[in-house]
């Protein structure tokens, strides 16, 4: 089964610990919400901001996607993480510090113990060492383990191997790309990490526009005003929409029917440039059908 593809160019880490976030988040541009049960709630908030959220989720309707980052399923709290996000329907869960395929199929198989819907997805946070030496092996892992995503996790990756990433990355470039690599070879999505200085937008501009060159998909946020940026960095440019719109058109016309190759505006394209022409377009589809489901809810009274 071939899913509608889902524009990913904006996810935004929600605190569940935080009601006023949850409240303001259903009303974001964002492609979608990654509610956090992890970072972002101390060991004594954990049990409240997962009953928080599971209200939330019930009351609440956001037009992109919904995710929860749970906690390790070896702590006190991933269980009980894994099992209200699974009840509350939303799209995927995002696990944190994955390291192995083992670790993937323990999810996996307690999601198949609830009968999970194929629908609920799993993504994966690749923020180690261990993990990054594995990520092709997890990536070749996603039809077995209902792996749909892979997201950086800078931070953690500087920490655990006391690099101190300057200006532009250069020193995380190897390891970033060994990511994309395999979440490409195995049709995944890969999200680029967080920019920390929210104020800094010249500088997060710089970075999702580097990352967009490098092939994530999108990238995740740490504040509401990152969203707009990330959206027109990883998003199909007018220019791009209106050369898909030409290639497909193109070999549409009967005269190049059978054609391998033919020529456009002076460039010659083939057949591969059609399809990723119809990506493009089909990703935008979605992008405005978002864009029309949270017109219309925030629209009604």
């Amino acid at each position: 089964m071939t899913l509608a593809p889902r524009p990913r160019r904006s996810l935004l880490f929600v605190p569940a610990a935080n009601a006023r976030a949850l409240e303001k988040s259903v009303s974001l541009a964002a492609d979608g919400l990654i509610y956090d049960l992890e970072d972002s709630a101390a060991p004594q908030e954990k049990d409240a901001a997962r009953e928080r959220l599971r209200d939330h989720l019930a009351a609440s309707r956001f037009p992109g996607e919904r995710i929860v980052r749970i906690n390790p399923l070896d702590s006190s709290h991933g269980t009980e993480d894994l099992l209200m996000a699974r009840g509350a329907g939303v799209d995927a869960i995002l696990l944190p510090k994955v390291e192995t395929v083992a670790g993937l199929r323990q999810v996996a198989d307690a999601l198949a113990e609830t009968d999970a819907p194929p629908s609920l997805r799993l993504w994966a946070m690749v923020e180690t060492p261990r993990g990054i030496l594995n990520v092709a092996e997890l990536a070749a892992a996603a039809p077995r383990c209902r792996l749909d995503a892979l997201v950086v996790g800078p931070n953690d990756i500087a920490l655990s191997t006391g690099i101190e990433p300057g200006q532009g990355r250069a020193e995380l470039l190897p390891w970033l790309m060994q990511i994309v690599l395999a979440a490409k070879a195995h049709g995944l999505s890969v999200l680029d990490g967080v920019y920390a200085d929210f104020r800094d937008i010249a500088g997060y501009e710089a970075e999702c526009a580097a990352g967009r060159r490098m092939g994530f998909d999108g990238k995740t946020l740490i504040h509401p005003a990152q969203i707009a940026p990330a959206n027109a960095a990883f998003g199909p440019s007018p220019e791009a929409v209106a050369g898909a719109e030409r290639v497909v058109a193109a070999f549409a016309d009967p005269s190049n029917e059978g054609k391998g190759v033919i020529q456009i505006d002076g460039r010659m394209v083939e057949r591969l440039h059609l399809e990723q022409a119809r990506q493009l377009l089909a990703v935008q589809a979605a992008i405005t059908a978002t864009d029309h489901r949270r017109t219309e809810g925030s629209s009604r009274p």
